[in-house]
């Protein structure tokens, strides 16, 4: 069972692991998105940091309205 905790505004969050191109388990908290469409989006610093390889962008638009 996954256990998580909620955030000051509702969100919920709970715990993964993302795993490094040379099989090192980084925990870090994830919010759940029950718009979920099949993309991780995540920042080239933690990409590069994780050594995975970028296979293509797509210009997403978040909650908030920030596109990105």
């Amino acid at each position: 069972m996954i256990q998580g905790s909620f955030g000051s505004n509702g969100q919920l969050f709970f715990e993964i692991d993302l795993i490094t191109s040379n099989r090192l388990n980084l925990p870090v908290d994830a919010m759940l998105d029950t718009g979920f469409t099949g993309f991780l989006a995540i920042n080239k610093q933690d990409l590069d940091g994780l050594d995975w390889q970028f296979i293509r962008g797509q210009e997403l638009r978040t909650a908030q309205g920030k596109n990105f």
